[in-house]
């Protein structure tokens, strides 16, 4: 018999059953696809939880990006909230919803890169629901667990810290700018706004190195620091020489006569993690100093000077 071509006459469990079966599980799953409701285990009782959500047109398009691509996004773009916390990413419930003539395919293809990128980050898929509806739409809640310490929120820095980043600024604000010019190359800079690279082990690695306050940089660094400038009460300055423009990104600006600058202040979608630390402290690998704290009211600047464009992405603007 065919395989079915598409999700409507693959079935409801018929396409769960494709998507779960013969998966692999972490330790901490301790039940997993197939019950009401499944059961994970933490070392200290506590879990950390975020969501996302994607939407095709909006998030990701299939003309840009294979279905295994934006499985792997999906995925990413939650477990960075996670280790953002100082966490370690456990699990994740995957709320999908599709149209009834989307090839089966493409489904069982967004599973295996959610499951692929959860694997690599030392998580498993361990539930979800699927609906129809007249757009594929995404939507992801991530488990972590703290391992023992105080998680790390976007309200603890104080004057005097100092500010570092662990992961790429511009490569995925970059590669959307390709894509939209009709290009598919250099596809190092274009794969990167198809699925980023969250350097997930970093944020419990800076939570151990003692940092005091910690954010996700997914809608542009200037937007995310000004959220974590605004939560701690604190200002921060950003030195230019220190963010080190790419080679890479240069050469990509210069071919579209774009300025690469704005692509590693403003560009969102790499998940770098952005944190301040204590001035005395020894800095994690893959941790490099970008600025300082300064006292309150000095707002987010750049080598001591505010930045007027646009600071990030923000829907409905």
């Amino acid at each position: 018999m065919p395989e079915p071509g598409t999700v409507a006459e693959l079935g409801e469990f018929g396409l769960i059953r494709a998507v779960t079966e013969n998966r692999r599980q972490p330790g901490s799953t301790l039940l997993g696809p197939g019950d009401d409701a499944a059961v994970t285990a933490t070392s200290d009782g506590r879990v950390v939880t975020s969501t996302d959500v994607l939407v095709q047109g909006v998030h990701f398009r299939l003309d840009w990006s294979t279905p295994d691509q934006v499985g792997r996004k999906a995925i990413a773009v939650n477990l960075a909230d996670i280790a953002a916390m100082g966490a370690v990413p456990t699990s994740v419930l995957v709320g999908l919803a599709c149209p009834p003539d989307t090839p089966a395919k493409v489904i069982t293809g967004l599973a295996d890169g959610m499951w692929a990128e959860a694997e690599s980050a030392g998580a498993g898929v361990v539930g979800g629901d699927m609906v129809q509806a007249d757009q594929i739409v995404v939507s992801i809640t991530a488990l972590g667990d703290l391992r023992g310490r105080e998680p790390v929120t976007r309200a603890g820095a104080r004057p005097g810290d100092i500010l570092a980043i662990c992961g790429r600024l511009g490569w995925a604000a970059a590669g959307l700018a390709v894509l939209h010019r009709g290009f598919r190359s250099p596809v190092t800079v274009v794969n990167a706004q198809r699925y980023p690279e969250p350097p997930y082990a970093a944020g419990p690695a800076a939570a151990e190195a003692g940092a005091t306050a910690m954010i996700d940089v997914s809608d542009g660094l200037l937007a995310d620091l000004g959220h974590l400038a605004e939560a701690s009460n604190v200002g921060l300055d950003l030195s230019r020489e220190a963010l080190e423009l790419p080679k890479r990104l240069v050469e990509v600006g210069t071919a579209l006569g774009a300025d690469p600058w704005r692509w590693v202040l403003t560009g969102g979608e790499d998940h770098a993690l952005a944190a301040t630390f204590p001035s005395f402290a020894d800095l994690p690998e893959g941790w490099r100093q970008i600025g300082v704290v300064n006292m309150p009211d000095s707002g987010v600047t750049l080598d001591g000077e505010t930045y007027h464009e646009e600071s990030g992405w923000e829907h409905w603007r």
